[in-house]
């Protein structure tokens, strides 16, 4: 999700650059430039960390990070256990 404290303009003209470098992606691959293709992965990279999709967190609702937990180790053990 996106950064809900950009404001309108900008975070549109982020995700324009977004979209392009997706294409890029596309044609890169399309035709077989892995040069090309290295340097749109960067700039969707970019694109995305600027957003606030990537990098560090902007938010903070007050609740302990998890993902580097394994599931049985967390307060989902129950639910997770269930599963198999």
């Amino acid at each position: 999700m996106a950064n809900p404290g950009l404001r309108a303009a900008e975070r549109e003209g982020l995700v324009r650059e977004l979209m392009n470098a997706r294409r890029a992606v596309r044609t890169a691959r399309y035709d077989h430039d892995e040069v090309g293709a290295k340097a749109a992965h960067a700039a969707v990279d970019v694109a995305k960390r600027a957003l606030g999709e990537r990098g560090p967190v902007w938010w903070d609702d007050g609740v302990p990070d998890l993902n580097r937990h394994m599931a049985r180790n967390t307060p989902y053990a129950d639910w997770f256990a269930a599963l198999a």
